[in-house]
């Protein structure tokens, strides 16, 4: 009976227990959101500012996430201060709004070891090093094409990165994002095993900028 409590204990850990730590990671994925996409499936019905018309977002910085080879961590306990209104508020022209770059540093941030001013440093360097390709900013309709193909677009646009280091991912028929990986020096590598999942659908929809 003893051992039985056991096992049923164990059953019931949660996969996930262990304690992240600051600090303790392997690489960074930098998440690179198509903001169309994101206002068509959630934002406009949170009527959110983003999506205004003439705010001209395509690819905005969803997030710098810590990876694992395997998983990643999240909310890890930090002596670092949380951002102030002026930080969160200076990564909007890049992340869309003050509000997602308190949840990314809460949620992600805190785990890279990093005080927030440096992580939001790191991250827009990140960013600012990726050449989003214009080709997919010049839509001017909604457009329909394989995945593949943004992929390789940023490919082309982007000759140090290789077809191992980033992917793209679909949600609900369209193009959601492209997600490169970093070293923690911030340079290219290729993604864990876990990550290097492309979308594979061949008529994925592609909403324009606004």
């Amino acid at each position: 009976m003893t051992r039985l409590i056991v096992l049923l204990a164990l059953l019931a850990t949660p996969l996930h227990a262990r304690q992240d730590r600051a600090g303790d990671f392997d690489y960074y994925i930098l998440a690179l959101s198509w903001t169309p996409t994101w206002c068509a499936l959630e934002g406009d019905n949170r009527a959110s500012p983003q999506c205004d018309e003439g705010r001209g977002h395509g690819f905005t910085l969803h997030g710098l996430w810590p990876q694992y080879e395997r998983g990643w961590p999240a909310d890890c306990p930090t002596v670092e201060r949380p951002p102030t209104r002026g930080e969160t508020g200076a990564m909007a022209d890049i992340m869309g709004s003050a509000g997602l770059a308190f949840h990314q540093w809460r949620k992600h941030g805190a785990c890279s070891g990093l005080s927030a001013p440096a992580y939001f440093a790191a991250a827009r360097r990140a960013y600012d090093a990726v050449n989003r390709p214009q080709v997919l900013r010049d839509l001017g309709r909604e457009v329909t094409l394989p995945a593949l193909l943004v992929e390789e677009a940023f490919l082309d646009a982007n000759p140090a990165l290789g077809p191992r280091g980033l992917t793209v991912t679909c949600k609900s028929g369209h193009v959601q994002e492209v997600r490169i990986c970093l070293t923690k020096d911030l340079a290219p590598r290729d993604c864990g095993a876990d990550v290097a999942r492309d979308c594979d659908l061949d008529r994925a929809r592609l909403p324009p900028v606004r």
